[in-house]
């Protein structure tokens, strides 16, 4: 509002000047790049982790114990059967036939120092040392297990290995050259006893395997290609094969 002065003179009224308070920029707290990437670091290394831990090598080493405790079993079983049985023939049969099933299958006892079909019976040492050579490969075998399959057919050829190789370890004339104990007579062809027909049967599961392409670690040849033309594209391979699918489609 105007106001006068002593001489007259009008001045206005000036209002004063309302004091501001001091401002500074602030920035805005923004995240660090670096924690960024060390935060993403961590949840990538818990993803590894998880993945590890769901297919990793731990899992694999459980999956393959158990598989070696089935050949086992099944070697020992095959093992125990057939020492019972040829000291049942021992005891009860000898050098005469008797018929079974007609002139199929018959019941006699043979004391055998070849191989089977009485092949190199002047060669017992020989065949001891192909029998050990042959236990020693499917035990260094067992350690690339990842076929139930697989598990089956080598436990019951280890099991029929380490029966005839038990007598010719120990049973007459002498250690290592002992004479194999053979009962069952199949025909006018052959005298066998148990651990042959286990090998006979693990002969042809490991035919079956073979011709489906099933390697002893579960893999199946396919699945190699798989992963080779993957790894050429720049994607991740399939890696192994289902073992219950491989070991089924070996089955059917």
């Amino acid at each position: 509002m105007p106001s006068t002065l002593p001489d007259g003179d009008e001045t206005t009224d000036v209002a004063p000047a309302t004091p501001t308070e001091p401002t500074t920029d602030r920035a805005v707290p923004t995240s660090d790049p670096l924690d960024a990437d060390v935060a993403g670091d961590a949840d990538v290394a818990d993803d590894a982790g998880a993945e590890r831990a769901a297919h990793g090598r731990p899992a694999d080493e459980r999956r393959r114990r158990r598989l070696v405790a089935l050949l086992v079993s099944i070697a020992g079983g095959v093992l125990v059967l057939d020492q019972l049985s040829k000291a049942w023939a021992i005891a009860t049969l000898d050098g005469e036939r008797r018929e079974l099933i007609g002139d199929l299958l018959g019941l006699q006892l043979v004391f055998n120092p070849g191989a089977a079909l009485s092949i190199a019976t002047g060669m017992t040492w020989v065949l001891t040392l192909v029998a050990v050579a042959v236990v020693v490969v499917l035990v260094r075998v067992a350690r690339r297990l990842g076929s139930t399959t697989w598990a089956v057919a080598l436990g019951l050829l280890l099991g029929g290995a380490l029966g005839n190789l038990v007598d010719r370890l120990v049973r007459e004339p002498g250690f290592a050259r002992g004479h194999v104990i053979d009962f069952i007579a199949y025909v006018d062809w052959f005298v066998g006893n148990v651990a042959d027909i286990a090998i006979v049967v693990a002969a042809g599961l490991v035919v079956l395997l073979v011709a489906r392409g099933v390697g002893v670690d579960g893999t199946r040849d396919h699945d190699l290609a798989d992963d080779a033309d993957g790894e050429s594209d720049g994607e991740p391979g399939a890696g192994h094969a289902d073992d219950a699918d491989a070991d089924g489609s070996a089955r059917g």
